[in-house]
């Protein structure tokens, strides 16, 4: 599986910007030659270079939208007709349902007229397509001079985030930049909820509950999980995915055949929120765990509303902000050790992995079968998908400055659970 043999790739090949000359580059490679780091680095590279043409791209049909609107040039076109007329031209050429030409279409205009900072990052090759489209679709909502300003905090640290991760930062950043506009958009989105139902190719159908209330989805999220744990406990030999999406329609055609609904108990919901927010001086968002930023409004009625809920502290180092750890000669941590790992690591500690810190599992990141401690520092909450890859394939992880976690693959690159650059990550 890994190949030592060395490559015949430029040692600045992350220096060259994107364009023509690292098109050369990338064409000149001798492809079976390159070592298992090497193709690591050539999929960087070649992902600058789609971004980079793709920037290209939403220019061109941003200056065909351009020429359409110049060509009304006695102002005969009812509002949107040249945008209409644009978007046809691009579904033609690209062979778009008009629906996608004119997703295309207006994204491109967004991104070249509104959202420059991001056509930037975009064109040198600094995010991708997926983080454009993340930043631009999240700020549709606010004036333009306030959503550049949020864009422009969080750009620096795009090309690091994944986009679920960015989706979570730039959202937070538009809820406090503007309250008011964040809970508009919010009550505009909850009067558009709506039920749907899709056919699927296999003769299978997706069953969608669309601009529901996040604090009601993430409570029945959270309840669907515990249960499809409880019968795979039980020895159900279902998989997980199978046992919560029965437990989903099983739950609605139960309710439907008795007429009514009745309050199930779903569970307890982790709300990170402010004194000033609870309090009402301040509309600064909150913190849904399993779901993300949402608006002061919805973080109030989180914690007014709920019954029976589990309110969860830590002591912290009043320096760092980190909590005080504590430790334990038994192999499973205790309840305390478990909540102040999920306090410190709010999702599984594997890079780009947002799945909650409550559902995971906890990895003892030095063998406890070595060691014969446990301690909440050496303790990593993981998702079953992750900890079995980590075990599988031998991958290893340390902790490093700020509370981060320092991973290496088998093929020896490093990545950390920020993402942030890690030292000598072109080393294998």
């Amino acid at each position: 599986m890994f190949d030592p043999h060395a490559s015949t790739i430029p040692e600045n090949l992350e220096d060259i910007p994107p364009g023509a000359d690292l098109a050369r580059v990338l064409d000149s490679l001798d492809w079976e030659r390159l070592s298992d780091h090497d193709l690591i680095r050539v999929l960087q590279a070649q992902d600058r270079l789609v971004s980079h043409y793709q920037a290209g791209r939403a220019w061109t049909i941003d200056e065909i939208t351009q020429r359409y609107q110049e060509g009304d040039r006695e102002g005969s076109f009812e509002a949107g007709i040249a945008f209409a007329g644009a978007a046809a031209e691009v579904g033609a050429a690209l062979c778009l349902t008009r629906r996608a030409a004119e997703i295309e279409t207006g994204f491109s205009l967004q991104l070249l007229r509104y959202r420059p900072l991001v056509f930037e990052a975009l064109l040198f090759g600094r995010i991708d397509m997926r983080r454009a489209r993340v930043l631009v679709d999240s700020t549709l909502h606010l004036p333009d001079a306030i959503a550049n300003a949020a864009i422009e905090q969080v750009l620096s640290e795009a090309p690091r985030l994944t986009t679920g991760q960015l989706r979570h930062r730039i959202a937070k950043l538009c809820i406090d930049a503007d309250p008011d506009a964040a809970r508009d958009y919010y009550d505009r989105s909850l009067s558009n909820r709506r039920f749907e139902v899709h056919p699927n190719e296999s003769g299978t159908a997706d069953i969608l509950g669309l601009n529901v209330a996040p604090h009601i989805a993430s409570s029945i999220r959270r309840w669907i999980h515990r249960e499809a744990v409880r019968l795979k406990n039980l020895g159900d030999t279902r998989s997980m995915d199978q046992l919560r999406a029965d437990i989903f329609t099983d739950l609605l055609r139960r309710r439907h055949r008795a007429g009514k609904i009745t309050r199930a108990d779903f569970g307890n919901l982790d709300m990170r929120v402010t004194a000033e927010t609870l309090s009402g001086q301040s509309d600064e968002a909150g913190e849904l765990n399993g779901f993300g930023p949402v608006i002061g409004d919805v973080a109030r009625q989180v914690v007014e509303h709920q019954e029976h809920v589990d309110y969860r502290w830590t002591l912290v180092d009043p320096d760092t902000g980190l909590p005080v750890d504590g430790g334990t000669t038994q192999r499973r941590p205790t309840v305390s050790q478990r909540r102040q790992a999920e306090m410190l690591h709010p999702t599984c500690v594997h890079p780009g992995c947002r799945m909650p810190s409550t559902d995971c599992d906890l990895d003892h990141r030095q063998p406890w079968s070595e060691h014969r401690v446990t301690c909440t520092a050496d303790l990593g909450p993981m998702c079953r998908h992750h900890h079995v890859i980590r075990h599988s394939f031998g991958w290893s992880y340390r902790h490093v400055a700020d509370g981060d976690f320092e991973f290496t693959s088998p093929v020896g690159h490093r990545y950390t659970t920020s993402g942030r650059e890690p030292a000598n990550a072109r080393a294998p």
